[in-house]
C-alpha cells in the first residue's frame, strides 16, 4: 500500500476566533499519510466555519506544542495547532511557569525566585488598562512549555539566579494584574534585563489571546504570529 492510501487521523486544536469560527476547540481532521501541515490547512480553509478565515488570517502551527513551518510533516495521532497571532539559564538558576485561572501572587512569584546569590528581584506585572475587562484564552499546555523555554533563555543570556512567570485565563477586570514576571539576579542590571526580555518574548511567543470585553460586545486584540524556526 502506498504512503498516500494509508490514512492518518490528526486532532487539530483551534482558539479565539478559530475556535468561534468552527463552533468548537477540536476537530478531528483524517488525511491521505504524507499529508503536510499546508496540505491540513488546505482542508480546513473547506470547513464552513473557517473557509473565510483559514485563508486569510495570518497563522503560526504547532505540531504536539512546538511552532512548525508549513512543510511539516503528519503522522497518525498527531496534534495540530492553529495559532492565531497573539496579543500579544545555565542548570543551577530555577524556572517556574504557571497558566492559571485565579489571581496573580507577586509575593509568591518573589518567593519562587528569592536566592542568596541575587542582589536584585524585579517583579513585573501586565494590568487590564482602559476597557473593563480582558478576557484571556490560552492554549494553556503549550503556554507553559513556551513560557519555561522563555525564562531557561533569559537565565542563561543574563546570568539569572531564578526566573518565574505566570499568565491568567480568563476575565480580568480593570487594573487587575493578567501576567507577572519575576526574575533574580546578582546584579540590578542584569534583572532589569532579563524581566524585559522574557515579557516581551512571552507577549510574542506564548499562544495566548485576549479579547475585549466593553458594554457594546467584545473584540479579540489583534496581535502577531510567533516566529517559526527553519532548520
Amino acid at each position: 500500500m502506498s504512503l498516500a492510501a494509508q490514512q492518518i487521523a490528526v486532532q487539530v486544536r483551534l482558539f479565539a476566533t478559530l475556535r468561534e469560527r468552527a463552533g468548537a476547540g477540536t476537530l478531528e481532521l483524517l488525511l491521505p499519510g504524507g499529508s503536510t501541515v499546508a496540505a491540513a490547512l488546505e482542508r480546513l480553509g473547506e470547513h464552513p466555519g473557517l473557509a473565510d478565515v483559514v485563508g486569510r488570517l495570518a497563522l503560526a502551527t504547532a505540531v504536539n506544542r512546538e511552532y512548525v513551518p508549513a512543510e511539516t510533516v503528519l503522522h497518525d495521532g498527531d496534534e495540530l495547532a492553529l495559532i492565531p497571532p497573539v496579543s500579544g539559564g545555565d542548570a543551577g538558576a530555577r524556572v517556574h511557569a504557571r497558566v492559571v485561572e485565579e489571581a496573580l501572587s507577586p509575593d509568591a512569584l518573589t518567593a519562587l525566585v528569592s536566592d542568596p546569590r541575587a542582589g536584585a528581584i524585579v517583579v513585573f506585572q501586565g494590568v487590564t488598562r482602559e476597557v473593563p475587562a480582558l478576557d484571556y484564552e490560552a492554549y494553556a499546555e503549550m503556554a507553559v512549555e513556551q513560557i519555561e523555554t522563555i525564562l531557561r533563555a533569559c537565565t542563561e543570556r543574563h546570568g539569572l539566579c531564578a526566573a518565574a512567570a505566570a499568565h491568567r485565563v480568563g476575565r480580568v477586570a480593570l487594573s487587575e494584574p493578567s501576567v507577572a514576571v519575576a526574575v533574580s539576579a546578582p546584579h540590578r542590571e542584569e534583572a532589569f534585563a532579563g524581566a524585559r526580555e522574557a515579557i516581551d518574548a512571552i507577549k510574542a511567543q506564548a499562544p495566548i489571546w485576549k479579547r475585549e470585553e466593553r458594554p457594546e460586545g467584545g473584540e479579540w486584540v489583534a496581535g502577531s504570529v510567533p516566529a517559526v524556526e527553519r532548520p
